[in-house]
């Protein structure tokens, strides 16, 4: 018997016997103090992501690429991460080929131990989209793929992230409710609020330290 199996037989033996508490879950207590009506949605996220250092772009849909290439351009990035076969990544790639002059665009679409030293050491900003938004406590919703995987959101030292304006929830209650975690959660569901920081060494905050250290989200308002 294992060590696993002899810990989860104990914990059975000490079930024996008990009796079930009732669940008085109060679904009020964290939804009715943290619900938004819809002009309030962008600005309540966009207060808390600010106050951590995130930057926040309006656009819409058809604007947004020329938007990215300009923010690339005011940086100075040489090269954007995308993965080309996500429609974001379809979009950006049409709107490269239609503008030569543009930084360089890096596909994920290799095996990450094919290109780990170029990805790490060469890959100074990535573009991700995100499943949406909590606008209670401010933070997106990554959801990483096969086709988009988590490194591509954790290793460029700057990260663009798309977010639909109608994506944005009130409270994380919601997204659970809507989105149906309960019946299957991800694999590797992540609420980002800003950029990557610690304040491990002396207390004194630094940026970057865990993962990017620029967290640019354009919000696609609806037309």
């Amino acid at each position: 018997m294992s060590a696993k199996q002899k810990i989860l037989g104990k914990l059975r033996k000490s079930l024996i016997g008990a009796t079930p508490i009732a669940d008085d879950f109060d679904v009020e207590l964290v939804t009715q103090p943290y619900t938004y009506s819809a002009e309030q949605r962008i600005p309540q996220l966009r207060k808390l992501m600010e106050a951590v250092h995130t930057e926040i772009h309006l656009t819409c849909d058809e604007e947004w690429p020329a938007l990215l290439a300009q923010l690339l351009h005011d940086r100075q990035l040489p090269s954007l991460l995308i993965a080309p076969t996500t429609p974001h990544g379809a979009k950006i790639t049409q709107h490269w080929a239609n503008n030569p002059d543009l930084p360089a665009l890096k596909s994920y679409d290799r095996p990450m131990e094919e290109w780990k030293a170029e990805l790490f050491n060469d890959t100074p900003a990535s573009l991700t989209g995100t499943l949406g938004a909590i606008a209670a406590t401010g933070s997106l919703i990554l959801w990483p793929t096969r086709k988009e995987p988590r490194l591509m959101s954790l290793v460029p030292p700057v990260h663009f992230a798309l977010l639909k304006a109608s994506e944005i929830r009130d409270n994380f209650y919601q997204v659970q409710h809507e989105l149906q975690w309960a019946q299957g959660m991800p694999t590797n569901a992540l609420l980002v609020s800003g950029p990557s920081k610690t304040a491990d060494i002396e207390q004194v905050l630094a940026y970057g330290a865990h993962g990017p250290k620029d967290l640019v989200v354009l919000i696609l308002e609806d037309q």
